[in-house]
């Protein structure tokens, strides 16, 4: 509705542009404009001024077209119609002084505009560097492949059927789900994309999170070259947070291991070590980067992932605690992706000493194989 509202008085605004062509071009009478100006215009001198009044128009018209495509640079023809309004506000000015509210309007929006452009500039280039090391070299999973993983292990695989399939070397998702972002704090909606690559272990996390009405949070988690980031901005505009260091970094190596579950031919990687607890429990062991973290996951009778728990550091005011971190997934939730059986359904939550703290809850409703193009 506001987006609607918005380009509706972005419209109206470039139409009332037109009019001063018009009266400066003679091309009809409008009473309503008496045509004083601050400085004195007559001639050839005022009907330039009036092709300035199209063009800001036509700019204003244009940009507004851009912007219910949703082109993310709308913002950059609306700020040039801004300045061409504005100037001509400033000669017209008892005439078109009310055109200033507008232009503010518009130009907060543009400011706004601008940040999610930027945010995402941003990502489009961290996830070209991802896909620089990214292998091209296509490989089938075999049953010889597994041949010595713990037999929980094996059968997840198997229930996966991902056995004759192509080895995952990227993943592009899309989920939707519920964050807070304290214990007693509120619901709010959010979507995502994530890309993962597979050979050098990475992630890219973009979340949009509804805090209010005209209110959002950007995130972006990033997991890189054995370096974890967390950047969340208000706004796409204002950090809120920026988190790194070595205990983001394990933080971000566990994320990596326990959504493995989303593509399971990369259990088999050579950073990767599997250990069996028992018949429906097996520990996961990460080492890259020179960080090296361990995960339990447990499997229902069936070969199905259900949980996944490590200890990960939780930040506080105080400095980084080691907590105990659990992935549940709702064991309804499977279903295939291009052949492949994943959960799509999960729930995160921290184990305080406050409490059970479960801040996301998530499902998966779009996964793509090997097909991020740069």
């Amino acid at each position: 509705m506001f987006r609607l509202m918005l380009a509706f008085i972005i419209f109206v605004h470039g139409l009332i542009h037109l009019l001063g062509f018009v009266k400066e071009w003679q091309l009809a009478q409008i009473k309503q404009l008496t045509g004083k100006t601050l400085i004195p215009l007559s001639g050839m001198l005022s009907k330039t001024v009036g092709l300035f009044w199209l063009i800001g128009g036509l700019l204003f018209i244009f940009s507004v077209a851009m912007y219910l495509v949703r082109k993310e640079w709308w913002w950059m023809i609306a700020a040039v119609a801004i300045i061409f309004s504005q100037t001509l506000i400033i000669i017209y000015w008892q005439d078109a002084r009310f055109g200033s509210f507008v232009n503010i309007i518009i130009l907060l929006t543009c400011f706004l505009s601008y940040g999610t452009w930027n945010f995402n500039k941003m990502v489009n280039s961290e996830l070209h560097s991802l896909l620089l090391s990214t292998s091209q070299e296509k490989k089938v999973l075999t049953a010889v492949d597994i041949a010595k993983l713990p037999p929980v292990v094996k059968k997840w695989f198997e229930r996966s059927n991902i056995i004759g399939k192509e080895i995952v070397r990227t993943v592009k998702l899309e989920q939707k789900g519920k964050m807070k972002t304290k214990l007693d704090g509120h619901w709010m909606p959010v979507n995502a994309k994530q890309y993962f690559t597979v050979e050098k272990p990475s992630f890219i996390w973009v979340a949009d999170v509804k805090v209010a009405p005209f209110v959002h949070l950007i995130g972006r988690d990033k997991y890189q070259d054995g370096k974890g980031n967390m950047l969340i901005k208000l706004l796409s505009l204002f950090p809120v947070a920026n988190a790194r260091g070595k205990e983001t970094d394990q933080g971000s190596l566990l994320r990596y291991i326990a959504e493995i579950v989303w593509f399971p031919s990369a259990a088999l990687s050579n950073y990767i070590t599997w250990q069996e607890i028992d018949s429906i429990t097996a520990k996961a062991t990460m080492s890259y980067g020179g960080i090296t973290a361990s995960g339990i996951f447990k499997f229902n009778a069936d070969g199905d992932v259900i949980s996944f728990e490590a200890q990960r550091y939780y930040n506080r005011k105080a400095g980084p605690t080691l907590e105990t971190w659990v992935i549940t997934i709702d064991e309804t939730s499977y279903r295939e992706f291009e052949g492949v059986r994943i959960p799509t359904r999960s729930t995160v939550t921290w184990k305080l000493k406050e409490g059970d703290f479960t801040w996301y809850e998530l499902e998966i409703t779009k996964v793509e194989y090997n097909r991020i193009t740069d």
